[in-house]
Formats: C-alpha cells, sequence, structure tokens
C-alpha cells in the first residue's frame, strides 16, 4: 500500500521556519512509528510571486488537488502590499480554498492546563477550555455576486452581498453534526436570523439536518450573542457551526481565549475523494509575522497541531494524533514557552528549533 502523500507549502515570513519543525514531526513518525510520508514542497503566496509573478502556480494547484492532504505555512508580508489585489499572496491561499471546494474549516481553541494564566480571562473561565468552530469557508459575503466599488450619485459604493444555497448550509451542517457526534454531542449553531434572510434560511436548513442526528443537541444563538457568550462562559460550548462571516470572526476571538494564535492550528476540509480521505488543507491560524522572520522567535506549535488534525481527520490516525497532542502538553507543562508565550519577566524563551526538538524528545518519551 502506497504512503500518504502530503503536499508542503511552507510560504512567507515565519512559515518556512515552522515548517522545518513540522518536518521534524514527519520525519519522527516515519523513523519510530512506521508512519511514513510521500513528502512534497513547492511554492505559495509572496514566495510564489517572487518565483512565478502569481501567488500559486498552476502547477501547484494542481498537485494539491492531487494529494491525500496540503500543509500550509503562512501568506503574505509588507512586500506585497502595493501589488494589485487579483496577485497579492493571500490570493493564493483562496484559490486553494475555492478549487478544492474546502467547505468546512475547522477550527478548535483549547487551552492547555499549563497556559490557562496567560489568557485574558480568569483561569476558572479557560482552564479545559476544548471547543471546535465550523466555518463555512467557500460561499457567503467572501464569494457573493455582485460585488465591488461603484460610481453611484456623487460617491462611491462599496458592495459585498451575503448568499448561501440550501446544499452549502446543508454539507457544512453535516460536517459540524458528524464533528458533534464525536464529542460532547452538542452543537450550536449561529447566525443573524432576527435581521437577515440568509440567516434564516441557515437556521430553518441546520434544523432539518439535526432531525438526522437525533443523538446530538442542537441549539441556536444569534452570532453577535455567541461572541458575548465566548467570552463570558466559553466552556459552555462544545460544537459552533456558523458562516463565513461570522466564522471568521468569532474563531478569532475564541482564538484568543487561549492566549496566543501560535498555539491553534486549522483544518479546511472538503468532500471525500475516491480513496475516501477528504480534500484537505491544514494550516496554523497565525499569520506570516514578517517582523520575527528569521530570528528563531516563531512558535512552531500551531503548525505542528496543524500536522496532528492533518493525521486525526485525512489518516484516521488518531491515537498518533493524540500522542503528538500530548507531547506538547507534556512540553508546555515542562515550562518550555517561545517568546509569544512569556508571562514573567526576566524568563528565557526557547527559540523555534528548541521548541520543534523538545516536542520531538517528548514522543520519543511516549514509546
Amino acid at each position: 500500500m502506497p504512503n500518504p502523500s502530503l503536499l508542503i507549502l511552507p510560504g512567507d515570513g515565519i512559515g518556512p521556519e515552522v515548517m522545518a519543525e513540522v518536518r521534524k514531526i514527519i520525519d519522527w513518525y516515519g523513523a519510530k512509528r512506521d508512519l511514513a510520508f510521500d513528502v512534497s514542497e513547492d511554492l505559495v503566496g509572496g514566495a510564489a510571486y517572487d518565483a512565478h509573478g502569481t501567488p500559486l502556480h498552476d502547477d501547484t494547484m494542481a498537485r494539491a488537488q492531487e494529494v491525500d492532504a496540503v500543509l500550509l505555512g503562512a501568506v503574505g508580508g509588507p512586500k506585497y502590499d502595493a501589488l494589485d489585489f487579483s496577485v497579492k499572496p493571500e490570493r493564493g491561499l483562496l484559490r486553494l480554498r475555492k478549487e478544492m471546494d474546502l467547505f468546512a474549516n475547522l477550527r478548535p481553541a483549547q487551552c492547555f492546563d499549563a497556559l490557562a494564566d496567560f489568557s485574558s480571562l480568569k483561569k476558572d473561565v479557560v482552564a479545559g477550555l476544548d471547543i471546535m468552530i465550523v466555518r463555512e469557508l467557500t460561499s457567503g459575503i467572501y464569494f457573493g455576486e455582485p460585488r465591488g466599488i461603484i460610481e453611484e450619485g456623487n460617491e462611491r459604493v462599496g458592495i459585498n452581498t451575503q448568499r448561501y444555497t440550501e446544499s452549502e448550509i446543508d454539507r457544512v451542517a453535516r460536517a459540524a453534526f458528524e464533528l458533534a457526534r464525536k464529542r460532547g454531542g452538542k452543537l450550536c449553531s449561529m447566525e443573524k436570523a432576527n435581521v437577515m434572510e440568509s440567516g434564516i434560511l441557515w437556521r430553518e436548513v441546520v434544523t432539518e439536518v439535526g432531525k438526522d442526528y437525533p443523538d446530538v443537541a442542537l441549539s441556536h444563538m444569534y452570532a453577535d450573542a455567541g461572541a458575548m457568550q465566548l467570552c463570558r462562559w466559553p466552556k459552555q460550548f462544545d460544537v459552533i457551526v456558523t458562516d463565513n462571516l461570522f466564522g471568521d470572526l468569532l474563531s478569532d476571538a475564541a482564538a484568543m481565549l487561549t492566549g496566543s494564535l501560535g498555539m491553534l492550528p486549522s483544518a479546511s476540509l472538503g468532500a471525500p475523494m475516491e480513496n475516501g480521505r477528504p480534500k484537505a488543507l491544514y494550516e496554523p491560524v497565525h499569520g506570516s509575522a514578517p517582523d520575527i522572520a528569521g530570528q528563531g522567535k516563531a512558535n512552531p506549535i500551531a503548525c505542528i497541531l496543524s500536522f496532528a488534525m492533518a493525521l486525526r481527520y485525512s489518516f484516521d490516525e488518531g491515537a498518533e494524533a493524540d500522542r503528538l497532542e500530548g507531547a506538547v502538553e507534556t512540553v508546555l507543562a515542562q515550562g518550555l514557552r517561545t517568546a509569544d508565550l512569556l508571562g514573567e519577566e526576566g524568563a528565557e524563551p526557547v527559540s523555534t528549533s528548541q521548541m520543534g526538538d523538545a516536542i520531538v524528545d517528548a514522543l520519543n518519551a511516549s514509546l
């Protein structure tokens, strides 16, 4: 049986640095757990623009469609701010999401016990937090037509259109129900059905889908109230499903409950391929952080945990995903911190590579 295939796109800024630490983890699984991957690497974002004049070459897009999973570092940076919108680094990522039809974006917000004091919220509010936000990723206001900036009378008008079909809502709702069924059995759907017709349709479709999942407790909440409740008592939630815009906002709010964007992974999943695996792209939530690129200050944990999500959702290696997440928890419990996680004055941070090495050591200790 051939090894599963993985396309690595390190991207820009700190992307190559954090991805180098993931490569250590991948190599460890091949050497110590008889779990080898056929790994290839290519360019995306600003790096691809520098080489090809486009943020994602057609050949790279074709390879992404063929592999079992894509792992991406980060894209963008001030170097590319003056580029035309059509060739900005972020367009490469958006093209991957759109053409691979990655409609379900999974963003976990988990607070490791060792970092509970690092959150801006009280420890009892966030300690033990483990929620999953499922964001619809390929439709909604970011893709709806008409859109643009037009002249109307004597002023300019910016237009974006919120648009959802029943089938688009149905498929992301089913993905969320399936996740909730495997977790705590609770799903909260968030929209703005009080003021938006798309929200009314969203609530109706999710409710109808819920009839196929009688074992999952379904609730509904307006998205603005959901944002407030995430800050008030986030542990009331298990899985949250919401649209593209609200998911973008709510997942970033939930991310900061854990204390650092450098800790949070994500998965973007599509329909199953012929081999049964979903089309999939895994990436850390954080950006390219060009201000610290090349300095060994970046936190690689979010990218490493993104690979753990790949183990779980693409390669059906849940036990090995648990092993890797446990190694991260062990290292944090030992007090190792990259610069973004330092809470005490005078504390010495570990470098990007030192954090990666420590996680490999913890993996070895788990055998």
